[in-house]
């Protein structure tokens, strides 16, 4: 009997007895900004913030933190604070970057791998969330002074991205893409694949 717990066919990948279609999350996950105002279980809260903290890390260095808010009033004056939050989410996730943490573990590189580790909790807590049946929108525009003293953040963290979530209203239609042969080459720059 095999000690692996996941099995993968076609795209499809079982993990413990959850299948996942990875590339069908990745091609239709849109970033919603309309919510219906119904409060998000924890347990799925939970799950969104399992997938970020569980997501690759350049040297293993792990420098995020991430803070859930869902109190209506602190999502209300959070709001106040940053104007890209467009609708009501039900709940947002503040990530940050502990800035000490990946100059001490991640050496020389650690301050630019931190920005990778960043994104790529970002891109694990979005699918995390259209995989659960979320809506989410990832936002940049937002005081960081501000937020760093609403969220209480030691000094040496700082917020960088906020991630609004809730159930969403709609699907919003697809964004267009660039074509794969304008983004995409063999070899060395401008070659077709």
């Amino acid at each position: 009997m095999s000690t692996r717990s996941w099995w993968s066919f076609a795209g499809r990948w079982k993990w413990r007895g959850i299948e996942m279609e990875t590339l069908e999350a990745i091609r239709t996950r849109r970033s919603v900004r309309a919510f219906t105002g119904e409060a998000v279980p924890e347990e799925l809260l939970r799950q969104v913030m399992e997938a970020a903290a569980a997501s690759a890390s350049g040297g293993n260095v792990q420098p995020w933190g991430f803070v859930l808010l869902r109190d209506p009033r602190r999502l209300r004056a959070l709001r106040a604070l940053a104007p890209g939050i467009i609708g009501e989410p039900t709940a947002v996730v503040a990530l940050c970057l502990d800035m000490r943490r990946a100059e001490e573990l991640g050496g020389a590189m650690g301050p630019r791998l931190a920005w990778m580790d960043i994104g790529l909790a970002t891109q694990n807590a979005l699918l995390a969330a259209h995989d659960l049946g979320l809506g989410a929108c990832p936002i940049a525009s937002f005081h960081r002074q501000a937020v760093a003293v609403f969220l209480d953040l030691p000094a040496q963290v700082e917020p960088v991205l906020l991630i609004a979530l809730g159930y969403p209203k709609m699907q919003p239609p697809a964004a267009g893409r660039r074509p794969l042969a304008e983004v995409c080459f063999a070899e060395r720059w401008g070659e077709p694949l």
